[in-house]
């Protein structure tokens, strides 16, 4: 795994959060916290539609904000999710390797019981 890789991703996703939020701040002329919140509804593609950019530049940047921020959280998803099925078959294995080296219990009432036909003879005639 390139954890300098997995790192500079998941660095990118507040970066992007910050920078959409000081764009709209600035371009649209909405409060720090409107502006944060427009953002990660846009990121996350919920979309209340509470909020629209009125300006063109705002619609501009919102449609390449939307291209850019969609493609980098895309990715950031996969990696969590590639991340989250190596843990669990990591474990999985580990798990296997338990139960194939586990020492078992030696019962010789219990095996004799499991090898007994337990079924009544048939009657005689």
């Amino acid at each position: 795994m390139n954890w300098r890789r997995v790192i500079a991703l998941f660095s990118t996703l507040p970066a992007i959060i910050i920078g959409g939020t000081i764009f709209f701040h600035h371009v649209e002329g909405w409060s720090w916290i409107d502006s944060y919140f427009f953002t990660v509804v846009t990121l996350s593609t919920v979309g209340y539609g509470e909020l629209v950019p009125a300006t063109a530049t705002g619609k501009i940047g919102t449609t390449i904000f939307i291209f850019v921020g969609l493609g980098i959280f895309a990715v950031a998803i996969q990696q969590f999710g590639a991340f989250a099925m190596r843990q669990r078959k990591e474990h999985t294995e580990w798990l296997i390797g338990k139960v194939r080296h586990a020492p078992h219990v030696h019962d010789d009432a219990q095996d004799h019981a499991a090898n007994t036909d337990t079924r009544p003879d048939p009657p005689r005639r």
